[in-house]
């Protein structure tokens, strides 16, 4: 799915109905253009496990497939993933350009505050582009 802003100009999330579903954050590249493609997620809900439960088990050098809308697929390996409290939120490192074809995947993690109904943290894994495989029109 596709996310944009909020009317508070707030990043998106996925609506908690498609806590399976990751998104892709269209003001920002797409993945494998240059830039930072950002995918967000959620990591629970009271339900249990969401898309991206698991996205602070990964390690530098781990790998993931993003498949585009052109029917190309994009590959990418993390070169690091951190825990940040939400109100120390990197977002030049996140969003800016980074010089090269990046992915920037953004889940949450933490303490579950039970007060606000929201963790603590936020948990980013950081990549750059290895292989894009397949051909199709369009750049997203």
């Amino acid at each position: 799915m596709t996310l944009a802003q909020n009317a508070d100009r707030t990043v998106e999330t996925p609506p908690l109905s498609r806590a399976q579903d990751a998104g892709w954050y269209r003001l920002g590249a797409a993945p494998g253009s240059r830039g930072a493609a950002v995918i967000i997620g959620h990591v629970d809900t009271t339900r249990g496990p969401a898309v991206f439960h698991r996205l602070g088990e990964l390690r530098p050098g781990d790998q993931a497939t993003v498949l585009r809308s052109d029917g190309r697929t994009v590959m990418f390996e993390f070169d690091s993933i951190e825990r940040i409290d939400k109100n120390r939120f990197p977002t030049g490192r996140v969003y800016g350009d980074p010089g090269y074809a990046a992915i920037r995947l953004i889940t949450c993690g933490g303490r579950f505050d039970r007060g606000t109904g929201h963790y603590t943290d936020n948990v980013i894994a950081y990549g750059h582009l290895v292989r894009t495989n397949g051909a199709g029109a369009g750049a997203r």
